[in-house]
């Protein structure tokens, strides 16, 4: 395993997990539906544990977890576009609007963030030593939220694109109503979704 690509997969996770702080913060402000406020509520939370978590992963291998690289500062730079996306609809004072941009940002973020605690967990495995034992609790622990928040997010986004549209909307969506973890579970519950629509 390529050590010093580990090192910038943490820190570019770690600069995500930042990044999608704000953006949990900024999707909340274009939040008008109670139980999607709920869930966001909830992941904020979730993501500001990610970053505790990758911290410590970090400090235990002894990374500096404010070592810059061009990787991060992209990572950096797209979060920033999806807060600016969001402040921008907000802007336009289209609230039904503001808050399927909201999804969609998050949907962006959560992307990115489930494909890193893959990337994380891969490591895991292949890992020996230290970095075996310091990276397997974690990633398994966190991949589960991970997988719920991507899951769930698009259903929202669905399901409020589907209600803007003028077609029957299932909200919360039925990710939501049976708790997915799986990409299996997403695509079932997308095709109860169809059913009912």
């Amino acid at each position: 395993m390529n050590r010093d690509q580990v090192t910038e997969l943490l820190l570019q996770s770690l600069e995500h997990e930042r990044g999608g702080v704000h953006v949990y913060e900024t999707a909340l402000k274009c939040v008008n539906n109670h139980e999607l406020k709920k869930e966001f509520e909830k992941y904020l939370n979730q993501t500001r544990n990610h970053g505790r978590i990758l911290l410590d992963i970090c400090a235990k291998l002894k990374i500096d977890p404010e070592q810059d690289s061009a990787g991060r500062s992209i990572v950096r730079s797209m979060g920033l576009a999806l807060v600016h996306a969001m402040q921008s609809a907000l802007k336009a004072g289209e609230p039904e609007a503001a808050q399927i941009v909201a999804c969609e940002c998050v949907v962006l973020a959560e992307t990115k963030d489930h494909l890193d605690w893959e990337l994380i967990s891969k490591c895991a495995e292949h890992a020996t030593g230290d970095y075996k034992h310091i990276l397997e609790g974690p990633a398994a622990e966190v991949e589960d939220e991970e997988d719920e928040h991507l899951y769930h997010a698009k259903g929202w986004c669905r399901e409020l694109w589907l209600q803007s549209l003028g077609m029957k909307a299932m909200l919360p969506p039925p990710e939501e109503r049976q708790h997915v973890k799986t990409a299996i579970g997403a695509a079932r519950a997308q095709q109860a979704s169809e059913k009912h629509s």
